[in-house]
């Protein structure tokens, strides 16, 4: 999966065109989404509210995607990979998506865009316990922290992560503070 980080990201500039999504679309991301996030399911009428909301997707450089409701980006992807929530989105659900945790010692790295290494996920103050594939989206949260900073996509399953502990482990897409997070009103 070819990920495009929001180092450097600007609606204005780097969303070439939006188009209203018929219900039927809606319908469909929304059972991809819930297929993903099962945990999510319970949320998504009040995430895409059925009356009054203006639900787009707009397209970016590098083929990514959004899924706007209200102006607002709530889901992002690239190509035709899994849909990631926004961190917005995810602070209000934190627990709708699989999760590691980073030691304390990574979360100015993590907030600079940072990828995370296999040592930073295999701490003793950090938590890879659950079992994900290579390329899973993933949400990263960090010792001592209630909400998540970051969201990546795994660069090796969990597995190998515990048991190579060298290497990224996570590469970091969007995470607090990025281009995408600032930007938080595409209209």
């Amino acid at each position: 999966m070819n990920l495009f980080p929001f180092f450097s990201f600007s609606p204005s500039e780097d969303v070439s065109s939006s188009v209203q999504l018929k219900n039927s679309a809606i319908r469909a991301i929304r059972q991809n989404i819930a297929n993903l996030y099962p945990t999510l399911e319970p949320a998504l009428d009040d995430i895409f509210p059925k009356k009054d909301a203006s639900v787009l997707e707009s397209k970016g450089k590098e083929k990514t995607s959004f899924i706007l409701v209200d102006g607002r980006p709530m889901f992002y992807r690239f190509r035709d990979g899994p849909y990631f929530p926004t961190l917005r989105l995810l602070h209000m659900y934190p627990d709708m998506m699989p999760s590691v945790k980073v030691d304390k010692g990574a979360i100015k790295f993590v907030l600079k865009g940072a990828d995370i290494m296999c040592p930073g996920l295999t701490s003793s103050a950090a938590d890879c316990s659950v079992e994900l594939g290579e390329g899973a989206p993933v949400a990263i949260f960090a010792e001592g922290k209630e909400h998540p900073l970051a969201t990546g996509v795994t660069k090796m399953s969990t597995a190998d992560i515990r048991k190579i502990n060298k290497g990224v482990g996570v590469g970091v897409v969007h995470y607090i503070g990025d281009e995408l997070w600032s930007n938080d009103n595409f209209v």
